[in-house]
Order: C-alpha cells, then structure tokens, then sequence
C-alpha cells in the first residue's frame, strides 16, 4: 500500500463479487483530500 499524505478521505466505497464457490473478490477505493488554507 502506498501512503500518500491525505489528510482525510471523504468517499469509500466496495464492491464484491462472487468468484467461484467460496472464493469472493472485495474492491474497495475512495477519494482522500489534502486541506490547505482557502484562496482570497
């Protein structure tokens, strides 16, 4: 896993999927934020 400084992550989602009997595949993502001060 690679770490990229976010200092938040405001959406997750996953998804599974039914591989075979039982096996499952789990994907997970999401959209991490850096804050920083606002434009004047």
């Amino acid at each position: 896993m690679k770490e990229l400084g976010a200092d938040a992550v405001i959406n997750v989602r996953f998804m599974t999927t039914s591989v075979m009997g039982s096996a499952a595949e789990l994907l997970a993502y999401g959209t991490a934020v850096k804050l920083g001060k606002p434009a004047n």
